[in-house]
C-alpha cells in the first residue's frame, strides 16, 4: 500500500517532461469578456419636488400703540380674540386733552359772539369790512384749535383697524402710558405669507420655465409636526434684488388660512412640485463620480462601451432626470458598471427601460 504514493509521483515527473503534458498558457491577446446587464434611458412625465425652509407670516402684523399720554381705563378685550374693524380696544382718560378741548371750545363761543356783534355794526357800517375779516379770521383759527383739541382727544380711544387676532396684551389696565408705547399687536391671519430663499440658478430656472409650465406648479406646506396643511399655496411675490451675500432671491408663498391654523411667527417647509415632461432618466446606480462630474457607460453600434458625461437636472428616490448627455435611443450600462472599462467590446443582456427604473431601490453591487 505504501507503494501507490510513490507511483502517482513518478506518473507525475514523466508527465512534466513529455512536450504534451505542459500545463496551458493564455493565448497572446486574449481578452475575457463580461455579460453585463444594459438599458436605455427612459422618457416620461416626473414630478420634481423642492423643499425650502420657510418662515410664516400674518398678511397684516402691528403693533397696537397709544397715540396719547394718559391712564388706562378700559381694555375691552382679551389676549387671543378674534375682532372686527373698529371695535374697541383701548381707552386711554388723557391728562390734559379734555381740558384743552374745553378751553378750546370757549374760545371758539368768545371769537363767535365777537365775530356776530363785528358783522352787526358791519352792516350800519359803524366798523369796516376790514375789521369785519379779522374778527373772521380769528374765529376760523379758534375753529381750528378746537378741531385740533379734538382730534387730539380722539387719539385716546384705539380701535382696530381691520379685521384681526390679539397678541398679548402689554399694558394692564390703570397703568399710565405715554405716547407711543405699545398696547399690543394685531394680526390678520386670513391668508398667510411664506418667506423663503431660492439660490440664483433655481430662480432663473424658475423664471425659464414660468410661462411653460405654469399649471404645472403645485405649493405646499409641510409643519413643525411634519404634517402637511391641507391648503396650497400660489407664489405671491418675488423680491427685486438678491443678497449679494448669499446669493439668494427671497420668494413669498400665499397660503388661505380659513381655519386659522397658521399663526404668525411659525415656521414650515414649502415644497415646489413642478411637472417635467417626457424626461430623460435613467437609474442612479448606472451613474458614477469623476471629480465632481457624473458620467454612465455607453455601448456604441459595435458593442463597445464609451465614457460619457452626463448633466444631472434633478435627483429623486434614485433615479436622476438627466438635462442633457443622454438620449432615449442610447444603451447604457446599468449592472457591472465597476467591471468594464473604456473602449472594452463587452456581452451584454438588455433591460427594458420601465423594468430597470420599476426596481429603483435595488443597487449594483
Amino acid at each position: 500500500m505504501k507503494t501507490l504514493p510513490i507511483l502517482l509521483a513518478v506518473a507525475l515527473l514523466v508527465c512534466l517532461a513529455l512536450p504534451g503534458c505542459q500545463p496551458l498558457e493564455a493565448e497572446p491577446g486574449h481578452q475575457e469578456h463580461h455579460t453585463i446587464v444594459v438599458t436605455s434611458p427612459q422618457a416620461r412625465d416626473v414630478v420634481i419636488t423642492q423643499q425650502y425652509v420657510g418662515q410664516i407670516r400674518s398678511q397684516q402684523h402691528i403693533n397696537v400703540r397709544a397715540l396719547e399720554n394718559g391712564y388706562l381705563m378700559e381694555i375691552p378685550v382679551k389676549e387671543g380674540q378674534a375682532v372686527k374693524k373698529g371695535d374697541l380696544l383701548f381707552k386711554v382718560v388723557p391728562t390734559l386733552y379734555q381740558a384743552r378741548l374745553d378751553a378750546e371750545l370757549a374760545e371758539v363761543q368768545l371769537a363767535q359772539q365777537e365775530f356776530s356783534n363785528t358783522e352787526r355794526l358791519a352792516k350800519d357800517s359803524v366798523v369796516s369790512q376790514r375789521e369785519l375779516a379779522l374778527y373772521q379770521a380769528k374765529l376760523s383759527k379758534a375753529q381750528a384749535k378746537a378741531k385740533l383739541a379734538q382730534a387730539e382727544l380722539n387719539f385716546a380711544t384705539v380701535k382696530a383697524p381691520f379685521d384681526g387676532i390679539i397678541d398679548r396684551l402689554h399694558e394692564q389696565q390703570g397703568s399710565l402710558i405715554k405716547e407711543g408705547d405699545t398696547l399690543t399687536t394685531l394680526s390678520d391671519n386670513k391668508v398667510m405669507w411664506v418667506y423663503f430663499n431660492l439660490p440664483e440658478g433655481r430662480y432663473l430656472d424658475y423664471m425659464a420655465a414660468l410661462g411653460q409650465d405654469k399649471d404645472t406648479r403645485q405649493i405646499d406646506l409641510v409643519l413643525a409636526n411634519g404634517a402637511k396643511f391641507p391648503h396650497a399655496g400660489t407664489i405671491g411675490a418675488v423680491e427685486a434684488k438678491f443678497n449679494n451675500e448669499t446669493g439668494n432671491i427671497p420668494f413669498r408663498a400665499d397660503f388661505p388660512n380659513p381655519k386659522g391654523l397658521l399663526r404668525h411667527g411659525q415656521t414650515g417647509n414649502v415644497l415646489i412640485h413642478r411637472t417635467l415632461k417626457d424626461a430623460v432618466v435613467i437609474p442612479q446606480r448606472a451613474t458614477f463620480e469623476v471629480l465632481d462630474k457624473r458620467y454612465v457607460y455607453v455601448v456604441d453600434p459595435g458593442e463597445v462601451v464609451r465614457q460619457r458625461e452626463v448633466a444631472v437636472l434633478h435627483e429623486m428616490d434614485d433615479i436622476f432626470v438627466v438635462k442633457s448627455g443622454l438620449g432615449v435611443g442610447d444603451k447604457i450600462v446599468l449592472d457591472g458598471v465597476r467591471q468594464v472599462r473604456e473602449g472594452e467590446k463587452v456581452e451584454y443582456e438588455f433591460r427594458p427601460a420601465a423594468e430597470a427604473t420599476s426596481n429603483q431601490k435595488k443597487h449594483a453591487e
